[in-house]
């Protein structure tokens, strides 16, 4: 059977593709995960402000190991930056920070671990970052270049794809919560949503909603109890989170498309 590598910014960014992660392992593929960094700038909930905080990288990334366990990850690697924050921000200027690192560098740093895995399978984020945070776009970047160094190796990638939000689903979506809700996911609308003609695959991953909704919940310092996330109704949450979509940037669709499984036409 072949591999799934995950590659993204911070814990609880894979909850986006873990659908797709959980049918994978059920099939008999291996699932890799490397996360760039611990997310030290990350909100806090549900503990004290004052005592997380400083340790916040610490609790997040033992979050993200629980998480992983839900979801079946076979190997679970951090590429040791630190969280970057928002632009213009001095988390974002941090030396430490993976907005700050050479891409040259931590490209290579990705390529080591590509190089161990082989993986048949590749998904990160597009160019926009989902909704445009500075790391998620330097992780769609890294990605990209340690796949070229692997690539004038000899050894290309199978597939890699891109985690999408249809532009037409994003707004199906928002128009089914209150003012409130809509006014907050409307902001992100501005950078969020792939447009449907660049959707490739549609993966079901209906029979590991509640699972995907149990891994969510493994991150605690992330889960405001107040939002009008965490009271999504069940049928409602199916609906939005039990098909995962992906744009493909490098292989060829292994069916017609949309495909409706990320290795589709690998083993063929």
């Amino acid at each position: 059977m072949g591999t799934l590598f995950v590659v993204y910014a911070h814990p609880d960014d894979e909850i986006g593709n873990s659908g797709a992660m959980m049918k994978a392992k059920a099939q008999g593929h291996r699932v890799v995960l490397v996360t760039a960094t611990r997310g030290e700038v990350g909100e806090i909930y549900n503990m004290d402000e004052a005592a997380s905080r400083p340790r916040l990288g610490e609790i997040r990334e033992a979050e993200l190991r629980a998480a992983g366990e839900i979801i079946g990850v076979d190997r679970q690697e951090f590429l040791g930056y630190r969280d970057s924050g928002m632009v213009d921000t001095p988390d974002n200027k941090d030396p430490r920070s993976f907005q700050q690192a050479r891409l040259d560098e931590s490209a290579g740093k990705l390529a080591a671990i590509l190089r161990e895995e082989r993986p048949d399978v590749v998904v990160t984020f597009g160019d926009d970052g989902i909704y445009g945070h500075p790391d998620h776009i330097k992780a769609h970047h890294v990605t990209n270049a340690a796949l070229d160094l692997l690539e004038r190796e000899g050894s290309p990638v199978k597939k890699l794809y891109y985690m999408a939000i249809p532009r037409s689903l994003m707004q199906a979506f928002v128009d089914q919560f209150p003012d409130q809700a809509q006014e907050q996911a409307g902001r992100n609308m501005r950078v969020a949503g792939t447009p449907d003609e660049l959707i490739t695959a549609q993966v079901d991953v209906r029979d590991y909603v509640a699972r995907k909704r149990e891994a969510s919940a493994a991150h605690v310092s992330q889960n405001d109890p107040n939002s009008w996330f965490a009271k999504i109704p069940e049928q409602i949450y199916e609906t939005a989170f039990g098909t995962e979509y992906y744009q493909l940037a490098r292989g060829k669709p292994g069916s017609r498309l949309p495909e409706s499984d990320l290795f589709a036409g690998v083993d063929s």
